[in-house]
């Protein structure tokens, strides 16, 4: 199984299977080094660039994004 089918079945989840697998993910990044977590962070954000860039996905204004992690925790 690669990546984008393992990231298929994950929106599958319910919120709270997503939520469980995000937290064991992020988890799992401590054990990397400064330079690996570096370097996979730069890994994401070029493949976001390129989701964006292809118009498979949409920018959201980080204000948009802070209101609603803002209004999640009350």
């Amino acid at each position: 199984m690669d990546l984008q089918q393992i990231e298929q079945e994950a929106l599958h989840l319910s919120k709270d299977e997503r939520a469980r697998l995000v937290k064991q993910l992020i988890l799992s990044l401590d054990s990397l080094s400064k330079e690996e977590l570096r370097k996979a962070w730069l890994q994401e954000a070029a493949r976001r660039a390129e989701e964006i860039d292809d118009k498979l996905l949409s920018a959201v204004p980080g204000s948009a994004v802070l209101s609603k992690a803002r209004a999640m925790v009350g």
